[in-house]
């Protein structure tokens, strides 16, 4: 049953204060109370533990998992706790509960809940998907009417999804003004990089250039005016500040957030990262996923990393020290863990820094610090705090300044199991996978750079690059720990959609187009990539990302399995039901809104 929206106890969530360590240890194993078991029986129990890679059945107590094996292996079990035998999964198959490994669940149940104007067809977890808009007039066209439904004519008009790339120009106020003179227009683009606003959103968040000039990435038109423009994070943070009370409204947090928790649900997912948390609001953000993560209506586990810059912008040199007490708000739903910050700039928007040869019409792009010493300082007082770094870096510039200070960090204070992790990797050189390798370091990576951006960005970047992005299967060969992930909002997460593109390497848009086949990777290498290594990505992997004794009892139910249908097929292969701590929740359940109070 879903829960039902009550903003009162969202209301009453309080903070806590105390200070514990960023250093992670595999915690020892609690002496179990086992009252009643539960017997999961499925035709086939794919468990990604290689001792034991596959099973027939999975005993679970009190949400953990008890033992794997055949159903006569549970006898010592059920001979001696009274015992539940659940056969509604007999024709099907369990693969651990999926991970997300870079998301943003609350972003992405706020922008996908909200009028979308993508390009392609966005998946929706209540309704059929939306069908997407195909050029410049048809995204006018969407947002006038998006506009018309809005009863309030002063209310704000958030839209996410678009493209610059696909639709061959970057909005300003002129074009948005297209759409309404009076109402306040926040466009934001699918990157999540870039933000466009017309001239009713200037007057009504008192934009003005002497207020922003010293931002960077705040556009100025000729006539020294405000264009509407707002470009890349610094930027972006600024109208976000500016704009939170009509884009985080509180009343609207719990069905974003039961949206994204369908959304990821039905893809299978039970557990994801929060790849930036504090970015909109670090103390209403604090609440909403302690909320979150207490409700017993929803079915996702959340880690959060925290975004570094809003956290020292609002701490100073206590950033790490409130960054720090959030570990005690963890539950069993919640790990806070790590740090992110941004190398450079965008993949989808050709924003990321380009060195030699730079991009076709020969830009280069942006970085977000002048060199690597620069990157290393900045990152310097969380690595010496132990906090586990996720960089946010794409270009080849950016990805050669986050190795490079990595380098640094590490000649200034050697760590074992830093698992620093480079997220995205858009663009890297074969000797920045190798460099990867001799520092330690991991990669979560955007596979839609291959199975949606192929095409648009080759025109940018040329074939050859757009080809190889990402590199997993160089990565996977020289044993570098890798996960895939959708960026969600950036794509949909639909994780076996992400292990058919990490198989096949084809085009979902360009006609099946293969891109750099020899960047392929086995089925069984891809599988890892969305349950034991993302897992590992986050620093969860003691809890989840495998089906063993000890671990959380999170499982996908599929239709079949991944490893058996042909390569094409994978992205079909139907989610009958995810299971997060021993609850069953089919798909079916979540196809339908929650009932408000």
């Amino acid at each position: 049953m879903k829960w039902k929206l009550n903003l009162t106890s969202l209301a009453l969530l309080v903070s806590v204060s105390g200070l514990v360590s960023a250093t992670q240890f595999i915690d020892p194993p609690s002496s179990p109370d086992i009252k009643a078991v539960t017997v999961f029986v499925a035709k086939k129990i794919v468990t990604m533990d290689p001792s034991i890679p596959t099973a027939s059945a999975v005993a679970v107590s009190d949400g953990r998992i008890l033992s794997v094996g055949s159903l006569e292996d549970m006898k010592q079990w059920t001979d001696k706790y009274p015992t539940q035998i659940n056969r509604q999964f007999t024709e099907k198959v369990i693969y651990p509960g999926f991970i997300e490994a870079h998301g943003h669940p609350l972003l992405a149940g706020i922008v996908y809940s909200h009028p979308v104007i993508t390009p392609s067809p966005l998946a929706r977890p209540w309704s059929a998907p939306f069908p997407g808009v195909a050029n410049i007039q048809a995204v006018l066209d969407q947002l006038k009417k998006y506009s018309a439904d809005i009863k309030d004519p002063s209310q704000t008009l958030l839209s996410w999804g678009y493209d610059e790339i696909v639709m061959g120009k970057v909005p300003d106020r002129q074009l948005l003004d297209q759409v309404s003179m009076t109402r306040p227009i926040i466009v934001w683009d699918n990157s999540g990089h870039n933000m466009y606003v017309n001239s009713a959103a200037l007057k009504a968040y008192d934009l003005t250039p002497e207020k922003t000039k010293s931002i960077k990435g705040v556009g100025v038109g000729k006539d020294g005016e405000l264009n509407g423009q707002f470009l890349e994070i610094p930027a972006i943070t600024y109208l976000l500040s500016v704009a939170a009370k009509d884009i985080f409204k509180p009343d609207e947090v719990p069905t974003a957030y039961q949206y994204i928790n369908d959304l990821m649900q039905q893809g299978g997912i039970t557990t994801s990262g929060d790849l930036a948390f504090g970015s909109l609001n670090i103390e209403a953000e604090t609440k909403a996923i302690e909320w979150f993560t207490k409700s017993p209506g929803t079915s996702l586990r959340v880690v959060p990393v925290v975004y570094g810059d809003p956290f020292v912008k609002k701490y100073g040199d206590k950033a790490i020290e409130e960054a720090q007490k959030l570990k005690q708000l963890d539950n069993d739903r919640l790990f806070f863990q790590g740090v992110k910050f941004y190398s450079d700039e965008g993949y989808l928007p050709e924003t990321m820094r380009m060195e030699h040869p730079g991009y076709t019409n020969g830009s280069k792009g942006f970085s977000n610090f002048s060199s690597a010493q620069d990157f290393s300082s900045a990152m310097k007082p969380w690595w010496d705090a132990g906090f586990h770094i996720h960089v946010h870096s794409n270009g080849d510039v950016g990805n050669q300044n986050t190795l490079n200070a990595l380098q640094i960090l590490l000649d200034s204070k050697p760590r074992f199991d830093h698992r620093f992790t480079v997220d995205h990797f858009g663009i890297p050189s074969t000797a920045m996978v190798l460099k990867i390798k001799a520092l330690g370091a991991v990669v979560s990576a955007n596979i839609s750079y291959i199975s949606e951006r192929g095409k648009l960005e080759s025109n940018a970047i040329g074939v050859d690059r757009a080809s190889y992005a990402t590199r997993i299967g160089m990565l996977t060969r020289n044993g570098v720990v890798t996960s895939i992930h959708s960026d969600a909002p950036v794509s949909a997460p639909v994780p076996l959609t992400e292990v058919w593109s990490a198989v096949t390497r084809r085009d979902v848009y360009a006609d099946g187009k293969v891109w750099a086949p020899a960047e392929a990777v086995s089925v069984s290498d891809a599988m890892k990539m969305i349950t034991i290594n993302a897992a590992y990505t986050l620093g969860v992997e003691d809890k989840v990302g495998t089906i063993e004794a000890g671990k959380f009892a999170d499982f996908a139910v599929l239709d079949d399995d991944p490893q058996t249908v042909p390569a094409l097929q994978i992205k079909d292969v139907p989610i009958f039901a995810t299971v997060l701590g021993g609850k069953v929740v089919l798909v079916s359940e979540t196809k339908k809104p929650p009932k408000p109070n």
